[in-house]
C-alpha cells in the first residue's frame, strides 16, 4: 500500500534554515548532543524543531528503536531511544533517513522530544 506524499506549500509551509547557534542536549547529566550546525524546521503551525547533525550527537547513547511513524511531508521516520533517561527518553529522538526532496536537507540529521530529555539548550554562550 503506497503513501501519500505531500508538498509543502502556502496551506502547509515548511522551511528549513540553519540555526546558527549552539545548542546542546543533556540526558541524566550526560551530553548526548553539542552543535552550531543545527538545523531549524519550522513546519505549518507546529513549534519549530531543532535538528542537529548526526555527526555532532554521541550515537553510543542512543539505542534504535522499532518504533516508526510516517509524515506524508517529510516521509518514514525512525527512532531511538537514550536509556541513560529511563522510561522518560523511550523514543526520544527521531530522523529522517531518507526524507522527500523538498526537507532532504534534514537527511543525516536528528531531533529530540524536548520533553523526553533533560535539557535542550539554544543559543547558550560556551
Amino acid at each position: 500500500m503506497s503513501r501519500p506524499q505531500l508538498t509543502p506549500g502556502p496551506d502547509h509551509p515548511i522551511t528549513i534554515t540553519a540555526a546558527r547557534e549552539l545548542i546542546i542536549v543533556t540526558v541524566a547529566g550526560r551530553r548526548i548532543a553539542d552543535t552550531r550546525e543545527a538545523l531549524t524546521l519550522k513546519e505549518a503551525a507546529y513549534p519549530a524543531v531543532q535538528y542537529i547533525p548526526r555527526k555532532d550527537v554521541d550515537m553510543t547513547q542512543l539505542q534504535r528503536t522499532s518504533h516508526q511513524t510516517y509524515c506524508p511531508y517529510k516521509g518514514e521516520c525512525a527512532y531511538y531511544s537514550i536509556p541513560a533517561g529511563g522510561e522518560r527518553s523511550i523514543n526520544a529522538v527521531w530522523t529522517y533517513e531518507a526524507p522527500y526532496a523538498p526537507v532532504s536537507a534534514i537527511r543525516e540529521f536528528l531531533a529530540v522530544y524536548p520533553d523526553r530529555v533533560d535539557a535542550i539548550e539554544v543559543g547558550i554562550k560556551d
